[in-house]
């Protein structure tokens, strides 16, 4: 199972919380390789350059499946024709955050400073065309202010570099800041959603600040090298059903600031056409180049 991004992310921790269950289920062992780099094309692209007998998978979130595809005309690959997608597993909101010893006390002060001083706002990402890096645009363009992004190798070194303040602020899955944020090291300004989260409910979120057109979904899904046989992809999908539905599967999810979500084939295709849609508009609007 190939993870696109370093140990010790979300994305990370989620593999591995499913990759045991999926041993458990197959009677295989499933063995995390994590390929970070290149805004995760790295990882994809050893995962459809493989044979699609099952035997290799690609576990990652949102920005191999939507993310990339919108930001980058020269991406390297398709999800749809390279990719053979099988279930999402779970979500997770992004925050916003800044580090507790920071100047930042709500997202008001962020864009306050950003709209002084154009530029001098820094934010981590985990490279160009990441998600934290569309987020931050997307973000930016909702508020007519202009950030900087800086690149980190992945989710861990970026939320170490908004702890030490390095940047001025990061945005990153609620799974991997959480800890931070209850340890006091973060503060969380914002959830990069609709409504709040129940998990830290004292965080304003995108929707009730008016910035609904900022809005981008954290979820993680398993997809398969294109070509992989229907009759093995359906084991791998009932596998992965059987696996969600466990209650100990979504205690240890919700303990990582993960929720479970399944959605099988054709609904997570469908999931990644309307989002590639409406970020490509994003990107659009915005003026976003990052070939």
């Amino acid at each position: 199972m190939v993870v696109p991004f370093p140990p010790g992310g979300g994305t990370d921790v989620a593999a591995r919380i499913i990759g045991e269950r999926l041993s458990a289920r197959l009677g295989q062992p499933v063995v995390i390789d994590n390929k970070p780099g290149a805004a995760t094309a790295i990882g994809v692209g050893m995962v459809i350059a493989a044979e699609p007998d099952g035997y290799t998978l690609l576990f990652s979130g949102s920005t191999s499946y939507t993310v990339n595809p919108a930001v980058r005309s020269k991406l390297g690959y398709d999800p749809f024709k390279q990719l053979s997608p099988i279930a999402m597993v779970a979500r997770t909101p992004l925050v916003l955050v800044t580090s507790s010893t920071g100047p930042y006390k709500t997202l008001k002060d962020v864009l306050a400073k950003a709209k002084a001083e154009p530029g001098t706002v820094t934010y981590a990402t985990f490279g160009a065309g990441s998600a934290p890096h569309l987020a931050g645009e997307m973000l930016a363009n909702a508020s007519g202010v202009k950030f900087s992004a800086i690149p980190y190798k992945g989710s861990a070194e970026a939320d170490i570099g908004v702890v030490r303040a390095d940047v001025s602020m990061g945005i990153d899955t609620l799974a991997a800041v959480n800890p931070l944020v209850q340890s006091g090291k973060l503060r969380a300004l914002a959830v990069v959603s609709e409504k709040r989260s129940a998990q830290i409910p004292g965080v304003p979120a995108y929707g009730e600040l008016q910035l609904s057109s900022a809005l981008l979904d954290g979820w993680y899904a398993i997809a398969a090298p294109a070509g992989i046989s229907p009759a093995v992809r359906d084991q791998l999908q009932q596998a992965l059903t059987a696996i969600i539905a466990e209650p100990a599967v979504g205690r240890k999810l919700q303990q990582q600031s993960l929720e479970p979500a399944f959605l099988g084939p054709q609904a997570l295709r469908d999931l990644m056409d309307s989002e590639i849609t409406r970020y490509r508009a994003t990107v659009a609007r915005a003026g976003i180049r990052l070939d």
